[in-house]
């Protein structure tokens, strides 16, 4: 017993000699009730060791906010235990606002100039707002309208909770579908998030202004540019007590304007500097949960994890709740790691593109953080005093998937984070280098997803066709959409015939998600030149007419021979004789003689062989000519021809005449597929000479049947369909 006293005493000591210090703030897990722990902090005869701040609405009331001169070692390693420890971790303080200046220095001056009141429909009601945020170009990237029209869903009876600064309650886009009691603020433990109770009751409430009052955007802080009268600007601007006043506000126009039927909850962890606790953070989750959100919108990011922050998620997802969280502002990739983005099993986290699809150069990278992309640069939207204006950052990239999980919802009301995360990675492919996992968010990809995979086929239409060459042939082709696919076709042809060309008008087309769309193909041909005849090759020279005086006297000699001329015997043989020797020189005259390839010492001999044209196109002809180193004797000479291949043919042979140097030939050639070369070959007397023909195919488009295959391919999609034409 005295034992037991004289550590009670130590310990009294120690406590009490413990310096006066700041009290730190943790967030703890107890096996203790919130009475029970209260009591275990302020324990008799002793300084208090920790003060009770809250409970932090988990269901099995286990979690506390609190506070203690001890840090966090010191509380873990108290004697026994005696706050019942589970776990215990740091209140971290989060903060919305970058270091980094997201808004250009230059702001574009059409940004939020169209202020014309625009209707859109909210449920069975009108609504006006500016243009400028009804019909941006984010919208239009993601498929707003589209989603919204082709599956007619607009969010209606979804709750999203955002956990963010809060909102103008008042703001005439927004009032309309705000929760009952407008949401909680945790920053001031009250019913309603109204950001307005961050300004000073002296704050000079703005009007809202036209384009004559307001002829400029004005910077109000790092994340956005909005329309406000110059008294309002003076005060916001570069104050940091209101560096992220609106925040809540335009992040909620985002949401509303995909959904633009779907309840909002705003919950108001955030203070106007862009301050927040952790634990403000779970309580709203945990009040989210429990007073039916089915979206949680998290528009903010930190780079420390924290064990009861993914319990908290763990519980959203038990619940079929949705979460998207912005991926962050610091322009990296892995190995950062960013929170809750990161929990990708509870959260899909968000990054962001510019109006061209690029990775917006502030925008944190990499699937360990980014599950899809989506618009965050110039996106206009709702802002306190009934007024708008535009934002850059991440921040504003996760709406737009928020809203869209409202949709979802619509369309499947049991669906839940994993199925949300499958359906919405049924993206906009984009380059992988670009580390944006899934690509960019397409809402009409995304709800066609639930009835199927997002695609699209291809057909062509008539299936074949039949023209002359120098004609051209159409065919339509139709791409159309399965599933919501409404995603760029890029069109290709391929199989036209030679000297024709296939073309596809227009070369690419963006799918509506619900309707074909149709392109025309073309192929045009070239007409095939005039072929001239074919004509039989001369097999050898004409003969001269003195063969048939050759044979008279050959056939005389014979009877002269027989003695059936009548003749004495004593010249029958000496006439026989004559006759022979006469028969055997006009045979050798009228036969070519010396000329035929054997020419009588001292005549003239094979000079050389052309051709010209030297190249032809096949069914056409080319001169050939031999030439003679002088002239042909007096019975002439025949120079024997030949051909290296079948596309050209020449005579057997050319007879120079007695007297001339030369003569010429015809080589005739047939059709050819391929260019072909022809060697002609000359001879006589031993002596060869040779020339080259080239015979070439035609040069217009060739006849015959053709099968054009017209390809349509979307990033990694590819689909084709042929068509059959026949070229007379």
């Amino acid at each position: 017993m005295k034992r037991r006293l004289w550590l009670v005493a130590i310990l009294v000591a120690l406590l009490w000699a413990t310096p006066a210090r700041a009290d730190n703030s943790f967030i703890v897990r107890s096996t203790l009730s919130l009475q029970a722990l209260r009591t275990a902090c302020n324990p008799l005869l002793v300084a208090p060791i920790c003060t009770v701040v809250s409970g932090l609405g988990d269901p099995l009331g286990q979690l506390f906010v609190i506070t203690s001169p001890l840090d966090l070692n010191g509380l873990l390693n108290l004697v026994g235990n005696p706050l019942g420890i589970v776990d215990a971790e740091v209140n971290q303080l989060l903060n919305l606002v970058n270091l980094t200046n997201l808004v250009p220095s230059s702001i574009p001056s059409a940004l939020l100039q169209d202020r014309n009141s625009t209707p859109y429909p909210v449920g069975s009601t009108t609504q006006t707002a500016w243009n400028s945020y009804v019909n941006q170009p984010a919208a239009s990237i993601v498929g707003v309208q589209n989603a919204q029209k082709t599956f007619n869903v607009t969010g209606t009876g979804i709750v999203v909770a955002d956990i963010d600064t809060g909102v103008d309650p008042n703001h005439p886009v927004l009032q309309p579908v705000l929760v009952p009691g407008d949401g909680y603020d945790f920053t001031r433990n009250q019913s309603g998030g109204s950001e307005l109770n961050d300004l000073p009751p002296t704050f000079p409430t703005p009007t809202p202004c036209s384009a004559a009052t307001c002829p400029a955007p004005a910077q109000v802080n790092q994340s956005s540019v909005a329309v406000l009268d110059q008294s309002s600007v003076a005060v916001l601007d570069g104050n940091s007590q209101y560096a992220a006043f609106g925040h809540g506000t335009m992040v909620m126009g985002i949401i509303h304007l995909v959904a633009p039927t779907a309840k909002l909850m705003p919950l108001k962890a955030f203070h106007s500097d862009g301050t927040a606790s952790l634990s403000d953070i779970l309580r709203a989750i945990y009040y989210g949960v429990q007073n039916s959100a089915n979206v949680i919108n998290m528009s903010f990011d930190m780079k420390t994890s924290s064990v009861e922050l993914q319990k908290a998620l763990d519980y959203a997802n038990q619940q079929g709740v949705i979460c998207a969280a912005s991926a962050g502002n610091d322009g990296q990739g892995p190995p950062l790691l960013v929170y809750p983005a990161a929990l990708q099993s509870d959260v899909m986290g968000i990054a962001s593109t510019s109006d061209q699809d690029t990775r917006s150069s502030f925008s944190n990278y990499g699937s360990a953080i980014v599950w899809v992309a989506a618009p965050g640069e110039s996106i206009v939207t709702t802002y306190p005093f009934a007024t708008y204006a535009a934002g850059w950052g991440t921040s504003f990239s996760a709406p737009f998937v928020s809203g869209g999980a409202a949709l979802l919802h619509n369309l499947q009301g049991a669906i839940g984070e994993s199925g949300t995360a499958t359906a919405v990675a049924n993206a906009a492919p984009l380059d992988p280098n670009l580390g944006l996992n899934h690509g960019r968010l397409d809402l009409v990809m995304t709800l066609g997803s639930l009835g199927g995979t997002p695609d699209y086929s291809v057909s062509g239409s008539p299936p074949s066709g039949t023209i002359n060459a120098g004609q051209q042939a159409t065919f339509m082709v139709t791409a159309a959409p399965a599933h919501g696919f409404d995603q760029m076709v890029n069109w290709t042809c391929t199989g036209a015939p030679a000297a024709a060309t296939c073309t596809v008008s227009p070369s690419s087309l963006t799918l509506d998600g619900s309707n074909p769309a149709t392109a025309t193909v073309t192929l045009t041909t070239k007409a095939r030149g005039m072929v001239t005849p074919l004509v039989l090759p001369r097999q050898g020279p004409p003969m001269a007419p003195w063969w048939a005086l050759a044979v008279l006297v050959a056939w005389l000699a014979v009877l002269m021979a027989s003695g059936n001329l009548g003749r004495t015997s004593r010249w029958r043989p000496a006439l026989a004789a004559a006759a022979g020797v006469l028969a055997v020189s006009l045979c050798t005259y009228a036969c070519g003689g010396y000329g035929n390839g054997n020419p009588p010492p001292g005549s003239a001999t094979l000079s050389s062989v052309g051709v010209n044209p030297a190249t032809v196109t096949g069914g056409s002809s080319s001169t050939g000519t031999v030439t003679l180193s002088g002239p042909a004797s007096g019975y002439g000479v025949t120079v024997n021809l030949s051909s290296s291949a079948p596309a050209a043919t020449v005579p057997a042979s050319v007879t120079v005449a007695a007297g001339a140097t030369s003569a010429n030939f015809t080589a005739t050639t047939s059709a050819v597929t391929a260019s072909t070369p022809v060697t002609i070959t000359a001879s006589y007397g031993g002596t060869m000479k040779t020339a080259s023909l080239t015979v070439n195919p035609p040069t217009g488009t060739p006849a015959g049947t053709y099968t054009l295959t017209i390809t349509g391919t979307s990033g990694n999609l590819s689909h084709s369909t042929m068509v059959q034409v026949t070229v007379n």
